[in-house]
């Protein structure tokens, strides 16, 4: 093999490396690229997600400001059964005190 065999051999060797290169870096990138349908499909999930998340947060603000209103409204009840409970106590004290007073005027008469 003399000089010039060798450099043409050579060349061809470099020339497919150089193509087998080129065909592989042309298929990674057709796979690997993203489609604009796929980048609006990701970008609506996006929107979609935000907004979920803006009504979730709506939520639970809502059902914080609700159990702040039923937990008011329940000790208010609280205190209202309690003052009725001690004046139902006070009534049948009263009572008491009178069927005493009554049993001991009507003995004391008879």
């Amino acid at each position: 093999m003399n000089r010039t065999e060798f450099i043409i051999a050579t060349a061809i060797i470099l020339f497919v490396a150089f193509c087998t290169g080129w065909f592989a870096n042309w298929l990674i990138h057709r796979f690997k690229r993203v489609s604009q349908a796929d980048v609006d499909q990701l970008e609506k999930m996006s929107q979609e997600l935000h907004e979920a998340e803006e009504t979730r947060d709506q939520a639970i603000t809502y059902l914080q400001q609700r159990e702040a209103e039923l937990t008011n409204q329940l000790a208010q009840t609280e205190a209202e059964l309690s003052a009725a409970m001690e004046g139902l106590r006070e009534a049948r004290h009263e009572a008491e005190d009178l069927r005493s007073w009554i049993e001991r005027h009507h003995t004391g008469t008879a």
